[in-house]
């Protein structure tokens, strides 16, 4: 049994504290003392101070914060699914041999902004204990950490509400004779950014341009800088159910990889299919970004794989330097076409250390030019930069466009495109459709809307560069497709709802027809629908519905039985279902009949018991 007594408090416009004691009798404690706007907590042999610059701290204890995405997490943190929490001690190190040791040197002070930086953004924890803990420093210290870290790494109450079930679980795992107290910190600027992009996010798993404006508007108000800002966005954004799924797979297999030394074909194959649906489900590649800096994925990519690509261009990129010694190594159109060759090969394979190749270039030219060399060799490297800034643009709008649902390009992206599309194409004519279309148009993960959007992009720029086509009637093409794209994803919703709750049969074209136009009126009651559903998007609907039910009723147990990754691959190439959309239906199928998901990722990979 144990009684809690808390202070809260504002230091400022920013900073928001909450100041705990818990214990066995804490009601005569007296554990705080204020001066000013500076807020001291204190025990027997500790103190935290609470100052308008920062924190000061002498005694036992440390601080702990939930994880988040920019933060560095240790290998062996990330390899346990259940650790949550960054903890640290005071006067905890690493030895060379990744083992704690624990030193007596543990007062230290700390400034608000470094805290909400390295720490959490919005809401970071200090604590310190009296009464169960005894000795030096280091002796309390350890005591500590066998008494509590554990549980403060994976507690799932940190952040969370009033801090109450923290306490509580806190003080489960001390002494009678503990006290411990707790100052937890709130970054409000942070918070209120925080709050407001994730309500808007998670009412539709989007922002509107006219909600980025807001958001825009409202960092500036609150003074928030962009850093801070995209932490807090990733970090809303990869606790969308949704987006943690498809991110906690990604790093499961990744640290496989990391433990194995390597990535097979199969894992690059997979982790390809991830960073695909990434795309279409708007998670930004800062995530995969960090998780393949932090586990080392460049380095774990045989050699073989890439070397080809990674030597010629090391090999373009070290010529640039030779202008310094007054050769003439300037960057040739064939160059530049070998190197946006290289590109495409390490966008596709994820490869990290080809743009480090191009930022330690940047370095060198550089410190050369700072160095008095001429100045031919800035431009021959930022005509490379260029070209890959080119090539970032154009392919982040076609992958918009081909992977994300009801997507269509505003005329100031067709413009762009058109601008790019001219500059490949004065290298080397066709080098556009070769970079940005081909592979692209033969990706198994590419819908049906998706691949009609982009063949109509592709034809589309061709024929305003020809003068047979405006930008307006490209526009006008695109719209409409991604028109009929929403509303056949609206009319399976609809229908597959009807035929579970109200219909057992829909086979004949009578019974379809009544169907069509009982969803007609409602799409019209609702708003959804100005007019009367056609009947050739109807049919495909329901044809699809009828393969799905096929697939899961009659196939896909054959196939999990089986083991048949060949009967699953038959059906995928000719259901013209999209393979995003059967994949969602396995992993439904797999979660309602509580199978083993390792079993369908085996299938995947098409491997045979």
């Amino acid at each position: 049994m144990h009684q809690e007594i808390r202070l809260h408090g504002h230091l400022d416009e920013t900073i928001e504290y909450f100041a705990s004691v818990a214990g066995r009798d804490v009601r005569q404690s007296y554990f705080y003392e204020q001066d000013g706007h500076g807020l001291r907590i204190f025990s027997p042999g500790n103190e935290f101070v609470l100052s308008s610059d920062g924190i000061s701290h002498r005694g036992n204890g440390g601080s702990f914060c939930e994880y988040m995405f920019g933060v560095d997490q240790p290998l062996a943190d990330l390899a346990k699914g259940d650790i949550r929490n960054r903890l640290a001690l005071y006067g905890a190190t690493y030895s060379d041999r990744h083992e704690l040791l624990f030193t007596d040197r543990t007062d230290g002070s700390s400034s608000y902004d470094k805290i909400f930086l390295e720490g959490n953004a919005v809401c970071n924890y200090f604590f310190f204990l009296s009464g169960s803990v005894s000795g030096r420093r280091r002796e309390q210290q350890e005591e500590i950490a066998r008494l509590l870290g554990k549980q403060l790494k994976r507690s799932p109450h940190v952040q969370h509400g009033d801090d109450i079930e923290l306490l509580d679980e806190l003080m489960g795992y001390l002494g009678h004779r503990s006290a411990l107290y707790l100052i937890k910190l709130i970054h409000k600027r942070h918070k209120a950014y925080h709050d407001t992009f994730a309500e808007l996010y998670f009412a539709d798993k989007s922002i509107s341009e006219e909600d980025y404006d807001r958001l825009r508007q409202l960092a500036e108000d609150l003074q928030i800088d962009r850093y801070q800002q995209e932490r807090i966005r990733i970090d809303v954004m990869y606790k969308h159910p949704d987006n943690r799924r498809i991110v906690d797979e990604y790093r499961s297999i990744l640290i496989d990889c990391n433990l194995a030394g390597e990535i097979s074909t199969a894992d690059n194959a997979r982790l390809t299919r991830l960073k695909t649906l990434s795309v279409r489900n708007k998670i930004p590649s800062a995530l995969f970004y960090t998780l393949d800096e932090m586990l080392k994925h460049d380095k774990l990519v045989h050699l073989d794989e890439k070397d080809d690509y990674l030597a010629e261009t090391r090999q373009i990129l070290e010529g640039i330097l030779l202008q310094d010694a007054d050769i003439d190594a300037g960057i040739t159109n064939d160059d530049m076409l070998r190197l946006l060759d290289a590109k495409r090969q390490a966008s596709e394979n994820r490869d990290h250390q080809f743009e480090q190749l191009l930022l330690e270039t940047g370095k060198a030219c550089d410190e050369r030019i700072r160095d008095g060399a001429d100045l031919s060799l800035l431009e021959s490297f930022s005509r490379i930069v260029t070209f890959f800034d080119r090539y970032d643009s154009v392919s982040a709008h076609i992958s918009q466009l081909a992977f994300m649902e009801g997507m269509h390009l505003g005329e100031e992206a067709i413009r762009s495109l058109l601008g790019n599309r001219n500059a490949f194409e004065e290298l080397d004519a066709g080098l556009f459709d070769r970079l940005f279309f081909l592979s692209l148009l033969d990706n198994k993960y590419l819908g049906r809307y998706g691949r009609t959007k982009v063949e109509i992009l592709r034809k589309g720029l061709a024929a305003i560069a020809d003068g047979s086509m405006t930008i307006q009637e490209l526009l006008e093409k695109e719209r409409r497709t991604a028109e009929q794209e929403r509303l056949y994803h609206q009319l399976l919703d609809h229908v597959k709802d009807r035929i579970r709750n109200f219909y057992s049969r829909y086979n004949t074209r009578a019974e379809q027809e009544a169907l069509r136009r009982e969803i007609s009126e409602e799409f019209t009651n609702k708003g959804l629908y100005d007019g009367d559903i056609p009947k050739g998007l109807f049919r495909d609907v329901v044809v699809n519905i009828k393969k799905e039910a096929i697939y899961l009723h009659n196939l896909l147990p054959e196939i999990v039985a089986a083991r048949d990754a060949s009967l699953r691959e038959d059906f995928l190439d000719n259901s013209g279902l999209d393979r995003f959309y059967v994949e969602e239906l396995e992993r439904e199928y797999f979660e309602l009949n509580q199978l083993n998901p390792e079993s369908l990722n085996q299938i995947r990979k098409g491997l045979n018991p």
